[in-house]
């Protein structure tokens, strides 16, 4: 019996796509490129520009990546319902060990940014200066590098997007997920181009960082959770 997860709608899409966006790890980035831009550079105007074209890369690849990942979630899910049932386990774990970081936040295993790719980062960030194709590509590096930090969500909604195939419905939820996902990048950056401190941001960051990490635990094992009751009720 083929799977329907009747619910994936537009709310649920605005809603786990504003909740994604708030990941601390995606804020970390942006904050730091900026910082380092008008440090180096000093110029508003450059920062304003390396920096939107930094969140384009992030966009672009995060809907590349959905593109390339909904007909392979698909094809597993119609090879087996089993498919389905792992991602949602998968997807409750991941959702597990975000609200473990609210209490315990570095005991134990974290969903974060690999020490090397931290470094890698830095590494990249220090070659931006004026450079937009630098910039074009430290997104699309970041946004690969951050996927055990923002993927699981992202993968819930394929699974959910899969039973219905990539139609121009999930296609226009893919791109409205992704401009939501990056929108608190771009409010960052327009922030800051307006005179906002950075060091406020980091310290916001700081402060909610564990809020962050548990409003996307908490959505998780709420998806994951969907998932796997919806596909008890079908193969009953």
């Amino acid at each position: 019996m083929a799977i329907d997860f009747s619910a994936i709608n537009l709310p649920v899409i605005i809603g786990a796509a504003l909740i994604d966006g708030i990941n601390p790890c995606a804020f970390g980035v942006l904050i730091f490129l900026l910082s380092y831009l008008l440090k180096v550079v000093k110029k508003k105007s450059v920062m304003v520009i390396n920096g939107s074209i930094y969140i384009f890369g992030v966009f672009i690849t995060y809907l590349v990546a959905g593109l390339v990942l909904l007909p392979v979630v698909r094809a597993l899910g119609q090879f087996s319902v089993w498919s389905y049932r792992i991602i949602g386990i998968i997807v409750i774990l991941a959702g597990l060990l975000e609200i473990k970081d609210y209490f315990w936040y570095g005991k134990g295993f974290s969903l974060s940014i690999a020490p090397s790719n931290a470094r890698r980062i830095k590494m990249y960030t220090n070659k931006v200066g004026k450079k937009k194709s630098t910039a074009f590509l430290l997104g699309v590096f970041v946004a690969l590098v951050e996927l055990p930090c923002t993927g699981a969500i992202y993968l819930a909604i394929l699974a959910l997007m899969s039973t219905t195939g990539l139609n121009i419905n999930n296609l226009q939820f893919l791109v409205l997920y992704n401009l939501i996902f990056v929108l608190p990048l771009m409010i960052i950056l327009v922030s800051i181009a307006h005179g906002a401190s950075i060091k406020k941001f980091k310290a916001w960051r700081m402060e909610h960082k564990g809020f962050m990490r548990l409003s996307i635990g908490i959505l998780l094992v709420v998806m994951g959770a969907w998932m796997l009751y919806t596909v008890s009720t079908l193969t009953l």
